[in-house]
């Protein structure tokens, strides 16, 4: 996957440079009070895509953030509930009716009388 990865930037960037050669053309921007700016053609078109880019990466990378952080906090919220659970799980008695060890004791029934020797 990594590889992909790598051979993607590699045919974008290569494709951006191709690009960047090809149109390295000035370009006259009109912009307010009279004011005119020559700037190349790749330069202007990389600072349109970061202008569009920059503030959808910055939402995603917030949205993303607080959702981990919401996720955590239900995760952690969710290991206490299961150790309450746990801590508080009824435990069977070492002397339960499947052993044969006896009589199980409850408080609805009676101690079984005693018999001598």
């Amino acid at each position: 996957m990594n590889f992909l990865k790598i051979l993607f930037w590699i045919v974008l960037t290569t494709v951006v440079v191709v690009f960047s050669i090809n149109n390295w053309v000035p370009v006259s921007l009109n912009l307010w009070g009279g004011l005119v700016a020559d700037v190349k053609l790749p330069i202007l078109l990389v600072m349109i895509f970061l202008l569009g880019f920059v503030p959808t990466l910055a939402y995603y990378r917030t949205r993303n953030w607080r959702l981990h952080r919401r996720m955590g906090t239900v995760e952690r919220e969710l290991a206490d509930a299961r150790g309450i659970k746990q801590f508080n799980a009824p435990r069977r008695s070492p002397a339960s009716p499947e052993s044969n060890a006896g009589p199980e004791l409850s408080l609805d029934k009676p101690l079984p009388p005693e018999t001598g020797p």
